[in-house]
């Protein structure tokens, strides 16, 4: 039997990571760890195709692993790939070696043949907030009315229409100046937004009508355990609109609580059809006790939720979804 899982990351990932890699060993699984940013400097990827078999090696400072063999793969994070390769080439070079770089990386990701918890076209698709709204509206989830566009006049007829309105970006959009990162997190569109609606011609955005909050959750869904978190995010001023924004203070406000069996079954029927086994969801609850689906996080964060269980329920959930301990949703290549 295969017991060898391959985690794809970076040498900064949280130390959530340990904890998953801890009850792996557990189940006498081994971990191979691959820190992308290590590659391809420090980290030598090959794949070989010879005597009608196919092999792929990772060599690292430490030693040189086979992969061909492997039970699963967790693509968790792929931050930072390439570090320190800017320094040694030519400025002409390094854009097209970075391409070749990151075709390279998830072409191999993409052809593991096994079970893997989350590929870089999965990620890729579930990023579309787009498809998750029309998702989530066929499951029967409750979601606000939208809009996206880069028309402003479409944007303002549909503000003037709905009046309360908040505006989004749909990627993890940040300005960066003089080396400092800007987080454009969510707000309301008010007289002065309004205004300055020419704007997105140049790149458009998402409006959705804003939801008064009651409480606000987030739910990590592993395989078929749910684990649903919920915060009042109207204690902090500046967590209002977006509890990102007051996130750090909030960190340990979160309580573990119980949601509908019906909401618990519409998230499980998501993640079927998305056939993935992992997924952090956000909804809000309205004061009429209304459960409203915002969006699903394919690699969503789930360390801070998980230090507060005594038995780091999470992060035994993955492993056993890793191991096989536990039914999953096969996704291998060929199944």
């Amino acid at each position: 039997m295969n017991n060898k899982i391959l985690i794809i990351t970076h040498t900064q990932d949280s130390f959530s990571l340990e904890k998953v890699t801890e009850f792996i060993a557990q189940n006498n699984f081994e971990v191979i760890r691959f820190d992308v940013d290590l590659y391809p400097l420090k980290n030598q990827l090959s794949t070989v195709f010879e005597n009608g078999k196919w092999v792929s090696y990772l060599k690292t400072q430490d030693s040189k692993v086979k992969l061909g063999d492997l039970s699963a793969v967790w693509y968790r994070r792929a931050y930072n790939i390439g570090t320190g390769l800017k320094e040694e080439l030519e400025t002409k070079f390094f854009g097209p070696a970075m391409g070749e770089i990151r075709h390279t990386l998830f072409g191999f990701i993409e052809s593991l043949d096994c079970y893997s918890l989350g590929k870089p076209s999965v990620y890729r698709r579930i990023d579309s907030k787009e498809e998750q709204l029309k998702i989530a509206h066929k499951l029967e989830f409750k979601i606000p009315e939208t809009c996206i566009t880069n028309d402003p006049e479409e944007a303002k007829r549909f503000i003037i229409e709905h009046q309360n309105v908040v505006g989004k970006m749909q990627t993890g959009f940040a300005i960066y100046e003089d080396g400092v990162e800007n987080v454009v997190f969510t707000n309301v569109i008010d007289e002065e937004s309004l205004e300055r609606l020419d704007s997105l011609v140049y790149c458009p955005m998402q409006f959705q009508k804003k939801i008064e909050k009651k409480k606000e959750l987030r739910i990590t869904i592993v395989g078929q355990d749910v684990y649903a978190f919920e915060i009042d995010s109207q204690q902090s001023e500046d967590a209002k609109i977006d509890w990102r924004k007051d996130g750090i203070n909030l960190i340990d406000k979160w309580k573990r609580t119980k949601i509908p069996a019906d909401i618990e079954q519409k998230l499980l029927n998501l993640l079927d059809v998305y056939h993935v086994d992992y997924g952090a969801v956000d909804m809000i609850v309205s004061p009429e006790d209304e459960y409203y689906f915002i969006e699903i996080n394919a690699a969503g964060e789930f360390f801070w939720l998980d230090n507060l269980l005594d038995d780091h329920a999470i992060s035994k959930s993955i492993a056993d979804v890793l191991c096989g301990k536990v039914p999953r949703r096969n996704n291998m290549v060929l199944k």
